[in-house]
């Protein structure tokens, strides 16, 4: 597929959002930023067909950028399927793309809700009535955030290894004063992956040991690294929400009270086992069958070939709601007394032979 890579300038005002295509590229050959000038980098997986087509957008970790981030993901066979439905849209964080020139001192790196805020901007900049955003880590809050402040913009979100009480300098600081010795892509790298694949320094921990520090500005990533410590104390999100965490990644009692914190009726919980920090990386096939089922539930890909997969379902619907609806979830829960619907049925369960799926609640467990 082809990639179509672009710089964005965001301006901090409501007047002014965009910089002329001239001021632009000056702005980029000279690496020109200024205090209240972010710098994004966006990457288009193929060449756009209308302005009707639904788009997924993404967003990094702290400590990767796109490639790094989701290559693994949106290059997996099964994915072709999804993509030629939509308009893929990655967003890189300031500073964090490969080759970024680094940020001049003193530069104010922008929060992770000012982040959060640019996105807007980009959703109007190119013409997308909405998103389905995926993001990871740190960007998993970006856009949750998004999609708390502007919720007609997002259509769904699919959000790995969040952490509602996210981490950074604090993390550092105290890594500092208990006297370790550790480098900013140590401290990084067991954000991203388990004590388990760090002990067994895996093939996967080597590659992103060594792209972490030859392809990220250092420099930058601190000042990212920084901002990664907001917490998330309201979690309303209005549109349908899968979370992702592997049973042995950092961040998964932080993915188990983000879960506790949702309307289980529009949340689906998806915990990988074998997969460590990263399931996108380690087992993209698995990942992308979820994110498939997510996106049918939501009304897209209707007529999507299943072909590898042989669908097993069990429903049993009262008259206070029907799955057939375009938005109506096909992947749902069993509502307990307590609950706040009439629909009481199980999931819709994919089964292939080397996957084992069990549906329970708002729960999906891959073994």
């Amino acid at each position: 597929m082809r990639v179509l890579p672009g710089p964005l300038l965001l301006v901090n005002t409501s007047v002014l959002r965009f910089l002329t295509d001239k001021m632009l590229h000056s702005a980029v050959a000279n690496s020109f930023i200024f205090e209240n000038i972010y710098l994004l980098h966006f990457f288009f997986y193929q060449e756009r067909k209308g302005f009707d087509e639904q788009t997924i957008l993404t967003y990094h970790d702290v400590g990767l950028n796109h490639k790094l981030c989701f290559n693994t993901f949106f290059h997996n066979e099964d994915m072709q399927e999804i993509t030629k439905h939509f308009v893929v849209c990655h967003v890189d964080a300031p500073g964090q793309h490969i080759g970024a020139p680094q940020m001049p001192q003193g530069y104010q790196y922008p929060t992770m809700d000012q982040l959060a805020g640019m996105l807007p901007s980009v959703v109007q900049h190119f013409g997308f009535k909405s998103i389905v955003g995926i993001g990871v880590g740190a960007g998993a809050y970006i856009l949750a955030k998004f999609a708390l402040i502007f919720p007609d913009l997002v259509e769904g979100l699919v959000l790995l290894n969040i952490d509602p009480n996210g981490k950074g300098w604090i993390d550092w600081a105290a890594t500092k004063l208990s006297g370790l010795t550790s480098t900013l892509p140590d401290t990084v790298l067991a954000h991203l992956f388990s004590q388990e694949e760090l002990m067994s320094n895996t093939e996967v921990v080597q590659t992103y040991r060594q792209q972490i520090n030859n392809t990220i500005n250092q420099f930058n990533l601190q000042l990212f690294w920084n901002m990664y410590n907001r917490s998330l104390k309201s979690l309303s999100c209005r549109c349908p929400v899968m979370l992702v965490v592997g049973d042995n990644a950092p961040a998964e009692e932080g993915v188990v009270e983000c879960n506790s914190k949702l309307d289980p009726t529009n949340t689906t919980f998806l915990k990988m086992a074998d997969s460590g920090g990263m399931p996108q990386i380690t087992q993209p096939g698995k990942l992308t069958e979820a994110f498939k089922y997510f996106l049918q539930g939501m009304g897209y890909m209707p007529s999507a070939s299943m072909t590898r997969l042989v669908r097993s379902r069990t429903a049993s619907l009262t008259s206070g709601g029907s799955v057939d609806g375009s938005r109506n979830r096909a992947c749902t829960h069993s509502d307990s007394s307590e609950g706040v619907g009439q629909v009481s049925h199980t999931m819709e369960v994919f089964r292939r032979p080397e996957i084992s799926c069990t549906g329970h609640v708002n729960h999906f467990y891959y073994t």
